[in-house]
């Protein structure tokens, strides 16, 4: 299976981006303004967008300021059961974060191409965020 990777730098401490990745205001100011957040670990995050692209993640894991581990457990096939990863390390006054992707199911290189370029957009945003 593929696998997605982005580093980014962020100029903010990880409790603030731990913060945009873990609450509805945070994750409203980056990915999409139509979201339901179950705060907390087994807590499902309902993302709303255009067309039929819904992703509903589950908080899997959360280790604060550290790490946050969501589930796809609905709202788009493509995506369904695969796991995605924010890790923060504290660097210099700023946050480093690793974002990983592991796809569940194969898909074409292509669909790949397409979810690699608009992490790394979204991802972009939540740095300007």
């Amino acid at each position: 299976m593929k696998t997605i990777i982005h580093a980014v730098a962020i100029h903010a401490s990880p409790a603030r981006v731990y913060q945009v990745l873990t609450t509805a205001i945070g994750l409203r100011g980056w990915w999409t303004t139509r979201v339901d957040v179950q705060e907390g670990v087994g807590g499902v995050i309902r993302f709303t967008f255009h067309g039929d692209f819904h992703p509903h993640m589950k908080h899997t894991s959360l280790d604060e300021n550290r790490q946050v581990r969501w589930t796809c457990i609905s709202g788009h096939k493509n995506w369904q059961d695969d796991t995605f990863v924010f890790t923060l390390h504290e660097r210099s006054g700023e946050t480093s974060l690793q974002f990983v992707q592991e796809y569940a199911h194969e898909l074409s290189d292509e669909t790949y191409g397409t979810y690699n370029f608009n992490w790394g957009y979204y991802l972009n945003s939540l740095k300007q965020l």
